[in-house]
């Protein structure tokens, strides 16, 4: 499970996540995995209206549930 937060002035940090991620379930030889995108940015809607899952791959192929919150 990898967390990242994205902070007002930068960009999504779905692909660097989904990076760092894929390295850790390469390193412990796992196929899945859980990235929590947490955006407290200002102007967001409030987070039940905010908040989705969905699965995406990693660069290397592995299936990663998104959490956007």
């Amino acid at each position: 499970m990898e967390l990242k937060v994205w902070c007002d002035g930068r960009p999504d940090p779905l692909a660097e996540g989904l990076a760092q991620l894929d390295d850790c379930l390469a390193g412990l030889a796992l196929d899945r995995g859980w990235l929590i995108v947490f955006d407290p940015r200002s102007g967001q809607p409030p987070i039940a209206e905010r908040t989705r899952r969905e699965r995406v791959l990693t660069p290397a192929g592995r299936e990663v549930v998104v959490i956007r919150a």
